[in-house]
């Protein structure tokens, strides 16, 4: 069977009380996992991220990735962080100095910030299902396009790894061939949205050979 890898993803929100739009880009039409797709940035979790100076998540979103999770919470959360970067060139930090970051690291470091886990909050997770090459058991982050200390229409510093990168709007999206699980995804944020940012519980989305299960996780009391 396929390995489980466990994985990051950052959805940036941009004006939700206006006209809701998230931060998406076109995976190569060539690549392993979810070839042309458009998608949130995201990846793989790197060691290294379990060592980078974060600035804490809030008490509520630490304790809700400890379920059923063997990462600690503010490594995955400087995943989701160091993915946005490398795929997009946006920054969810704070001006610091960083003397000796570690590899996978350091273009961050240079731009004089540190990750700022204190901007996201806990919103999604999901496993991918059995069958492609690859399976990931991805947390899904939100944060506002107001805590980026980047210009947000400014991709020049991106890597390749995503092409077409855009502000999508929501009421847009259906546009975009988009992943089920990124359908699910923009539902849920369409729903908190409408609630006006009341986040109760997270839902996680389990495959497996034999079921495909839904949880909630987290309690009932709305977050921040």
């Amino acid at each position: 069977m396929t390995p489980v890898r466990d994985a990051a993803t950052l959805i940036v929100l941009r004006d939700p009380a206006t006209r809701p739009a998230v931060l998406m880009g076109q995976r190569g039409a060539n690549v392993a996992f979810m070839p042309g797709k458009f998608v949130f940035p995201g990846g793989a979790v790197d060691p290294n991220d379990a060592i980078v100076p974060l600035q804490p998540l809030p008490a509520q979103d630490h304790a809700r990735l400890t379920t059923d999770s063997g990462l600690a919470p503010d490594c995955l959360a400087a995943a989701a962080i160091r993915e946005l970067w490398e795929e997009t060139g946006q920054i969810i930090g704070q001006p610091a100095a960083w003397a000796d970051p570690p590899r996978g690291w350091r273009g961050f470091a240079a731009s004089g910030h540190r990750p700022n886990g204190a901007a996201l909050r806990f919103f999604f997770r999901a496993v991918t299902p059995v069958g492609p090459p690859r399976r990931f058991d991805a947390r899904f982050f939100l944060a506002d396009a107001d805590d980026l200390m980047t210009d947000p229409d400014d991709f020049s510093r991106a890597e390749d790894e995503l092409a077409h990168l855009q502000w999508v709007h929501l009421d847009q999206a259906r546009d975009f061939d988009l992943p089920f699980i990124t359908q699910v995804v923009l539902a849920e944020l369409i729903a908190y949205i409408a609630r006006g940012g009341d986040l109760p519980d997270v839902p996680f989305f389990r495959n497996d050979d034999e079921a495909h299960l839904v949880s909630r996780l987290g309690g009932n009391s709305p977050l921040r």
